[in-house]
């Protein structure tokens, strides 16, 4: 929206009701249902009957991490129906770069891992200046520029001892 390249007033109206859904690749077992209705609509769309899907096809599909989400898949599932030539429904291999799904979840856990260290000496040092007090205009909220109370839940969460920056004047 800053950037001018998103309607405010549209994004307002769509966040009335804001609904949260995982990445496909959190949610493996919705694959093979989807990867059936794309094979079905785009089968129709192109006038070829697909009556079967190659069990190693099903298999590549699932054990893809799917960066592009559901839309990738939805476009490999069409570029598959239109080559396609039978019955039988497969999937090139070539057409999805290969990249271990342990590895990313491993990146995004190293990310969440380093973000939480991060966070929680920004919170020990702004508590460390403040003398161990949170809130008011001398306190580590204060410093942080967060409110009191999600400063006190990130302590919590963090599991920060905000008692041990505590001095004898504060």
């Amino acid at each position: 929206m800053t950037a001018g390249t998103f309607r405010s007033d549209l994004f307002y109206r769509l966040n009335v009701f804001p609904i949260k859904m995982p990445p496909l690749r959190q949610r493996r077992e919705d694959i093979p249902l989807l990867v059936e209705y794309f094979i079905d609509r785009f089968a129709r769309k192109a006038g070829k009957k697909i009556r079967r899907i190659n069990q190693k096809a099903l298999a590549l599909l699932q054990s893809y991490p799917w960066p592009g989400n559901i839309r990738e898949l939805q476009n490999v599932i069409e570029r598959s129906v239109i080559i396609s030539e039978g019955e039988d429904f497969s999937v090139d291999e070539s057409w999805l770069s290969r990249q271990p799904v342990a590895t990313e979840l491993r990146g995004q856990i190293e990310l969440s891992q380093r973000l939480a260290v991060h966070e929680k000496e920004a919170i020990e040092t702004a508590l460390s200046e403040s003398g161990g007090r949170v809130y008011g205009p001398s306190g580590a909220a204060a410093k942080l520029g967060i409110p009191r109370s999600t400063l006190e839940s990130k302590i919590r969460s963090l599991k920060i001892d905000k008692n041990r920056f505590k001095t004898a004047d504060s």
